[in-house]
C-alpha cells in the first residue's frame, strides 16, 4: 500500500533538524515529499551535492515513514488538523521566522491572522504581584483590542494565568505544546485545555504523539510562540529561564519585547529588570504602555487625513509617501518600497526627514502612518 501525501509529509517533517528552510531547498531538488523517500541514500547525496546526514539514510527514512503511517492513524481518529508549511492556512507571522516547523499539529480553530497577537509568557513560581499583573493585562487588552488572541506555553504560573484569563473575558487563546497532542502537560491544566478547544482558541504543537519527550522540547517550542505574535511580553523571570529564552528568539525575529518591571532584588524580577536595563525590551506597567509601545492607540483612533495644503515643500518622493500613507493608513517599509518603486535605502532617508518633520510616525516593526 502506497503512503498518502500526508504521510509523506509527516515522515519528510520528522527528518532530524528540518526547518522550513532546509525543507524548501531539499524539495527544489528532489521534487516532492515522496520522491525524498523513494529515491536511495545514494541517489539523494548526489543531487544534494554529496551531503553527509543520517536523513539520507535508507534505514533512518525508512523509520520516518513508517512511524509517520501510525501518526496518520492517530491524527485521523481524534480529529487532529495537520497545517504544513506550504499550506495558505500556515500561519503568516511564523513562516516569517527562520527556523519555524515544518508541520504544525493542532485541536481547536483560532485566527493565527488576527490583527493583534500578544504572546504572555513568565516564571512557573509567579508571584501575586506578577500574577496579579498578568490578569490586569490580559483583562484590560481584551476591552481595548476586540480581535486579540493571546499565545502561550499553558506552563505553571505565569502562562496558564495568561490563558485562564483570556478565556474569562472570551479572547481566544493559543497554547503551544512541548509534546504531541495525546498527552495534556502539565496534566493538571487539562481543563484549561480543554476549555481552550472548546471555547474559540487552540493546542498548537510541532510534535507528534510518538516522539518522546526532551528538555529541549520545552525550549524549541519557545520559537514558536515567539514566532506567533507581534509582541512578547515577559511578566516575571529569574535572570535564566524559558521566558527570557522566548525573549531572545522574539528579538532575533525582529519582534517587540516588553518586560514587567519589578522590586531591586526580586528574584523572580531579575530576568526583567535585566532586559530593561540592557535595552533588550520596553518597560510596561500597564496595557495602556504595551498599545502605546506596539502603535495600536494611532491604529484605532488615526486622526482624520492630513491636507497636502500643509505640506507644500514636499519633495516628490516625499509626495508619493505621504499619498500613499493617505491611501493604505499604515504600512511596512518594504510594502512603501514595492509600492513607489523607491530603493529602500533611498526610502529610508525620506522617512526619516518626514519622521523629524512630524509628518509621520514611525511604529515599532519598521511600520509608518500619518502624524
Amino acid at each position: 500500500m502506497t503512503p498518502s501525501p500526508l504521510a509523506y509529509r509527516i515522515a519528510f517533517a520528522s527528518l532530524a533538524h528540518v526547518t522550513t528552510d532546509l525543507a524548501r531547498k531539499l524539495l527544489d531538488v528532489v521534487g516532492t515529499e515522496q520522491q525524498f523517500f523513494e529515491l536511495s541514500g545514494t541517489e539523494l547525496r548526489r543531487i544534494t551535492g554529496g551531503r553527509r546526514s543520517r536523513i539520507y539514510q535508507d534505514d533512518y527514512r525508512r523509520q520516518c515513514l513508517q512511524r509517520a503511517l501510525a501518526e496518520e492513524q492517530f491524527i485521523r481518529e481524534h480529529g487532529i488538523d495537520v497545517t504544513y508549511f506550504t499550506d495558505a492556512a500556515y500561519p503568516r507571522r511564523l513562516l516569517e521566522v527562520p527556523d519555524a516547523p515544518v508541520i504544525l499539529y493542532s485541536l481547536g480553530h483560532c485566527d493565527l491572522e488576527s490583527k493583534h497577537v500578544v504572546s504572555v509568557v513568565g516564571t512557573r513560581h509567579a508571584t501575586p504581584y506578577g500574577l496579579r499583573f498578568c490578569e490586569n493585562l490580559v483583562e484590560d487588552l481584551a476591552k481595548a483590542l476586540p480581535d486579540l488572541v493571546v499565545v502561550s506555553g499553558l506552563a505553571y504560573g505565569i502562562d496558564v494565568t495568561a490563558h485562564r484569563t483570556a478565556l474569562k473575558h472570551d479572547v481566544p487563546t493559543v497554547a503551544v505544546m512541548a509534546r504531541g497532542l495525546n498527552h495534556i502537560y502539565p496534566t493538571a491544566h487539562r481543563p484549561e485545555a480543554a476549555a481552550i478547544v472548546k471555547r474559540g482558541g487552540m493546542l498548537v504543537t510541532e510534535y507528534t504523539c510518538q516522539e518522546e519527550v526532551h528538555k529541549g522540547n520545552f525550549l524549541a517550542r519557545n520559537r514558536i510562540i515567539a514566532g506567533l505574535s507581534d509582541c512578547t511580553v515577559i511578566v516575571e523571570s529569574g535572570i535564566k529561564g524559558g521566558a527570557l529564552c522566548t525573549a531572545s528568539l522574539a528579538m532575533s525575529y525582529n519582534r517587540d519585547v516588553l518586560a514587567v518591571p519589578g522590586r531591586c532584588g526580586d528574584e523572580f524580577s531579575r530576568g526583567c529588570n535585566h532586559l530593561i536595563r540592557t535595552n533588550q525590551a520596553g518597560l510596561i506597567t500597564s496595557a495602556d504602555d504595551l498599545m502605546a509601545a506596539m502603535g495600536w492607540h494611532q491604529a484605532q483612533q488615526r486622526k482624520q487625513p492630513v491636507q497636502l495644503s500643509l505640506f507644500p515643500d514636499l519633495d516628490s518622493d516625499s509626495q508619493a509617501v505621504v499619498n500613499t500613507l493617505r491611501e493604505m493608513g499604515e504600512a511596512h517599509i518594504n510594502q512603501l518600497a514595492d509600492k513607489l518603486n523607491i530603493p529602500v535605502g533611498k526610502l529610508t532617508s525620506t522617512l526619516m526627514e518626514l519622521t523629524c518633520d512630524n509628518v509621520i510616525l514611525a511604529l515599532p516593526g519598521c511600520r509608518y502612518t500619518l502624524s
